[in-house]
């Protein structure tokens, strides 16, 4: 199985950085807690702290998909953060691994 590798940008409606930052925090524990998740990291701009970039692995399609099926991910990513949001892009990305020879 191949694995799933993102990264979210989000951009904070003006002055809403803090909430973000706080909700974004119970959604990354309960990401990190999923059996098919490999990384989650929440990253807030020092620069603008409205801006976060999120960078997310998964063992598997199956995974992440179960991770878009979780009651965290609809009760906190989409309910309550993608409101405060100007600005949301997805990026998928392959891994690419060191030679094991």
């Amino acid at each position: 199985m191949e694995e799933v590798a993102l990264i979210v940008h989000y951009q904070a409606m003006e002055g809403k950085g803090d909430e973000v930052a706080a909700l974004l925090a119970r959604h990354t524990a309960a990401t990190r807690a999923e059996p098919g998740n490999l990384d989650f990291v929440a990253l807030r701009g020092t620069e603008d702290p409205d801006s976060f970039v999120l960078y997310e692995r998964y063992a598997s399609a199956d995974a992440f998909k179960a991770h878009q099926a979780s009651p965290h991910f609809e009760g906190i990513a989409v309910a309550q953060i993608r409101p405060l949001l100007s600005e949301r892009t997805l990026r998928f990305c392959q891994v690419i691994q060191p030679d094991r020879s």
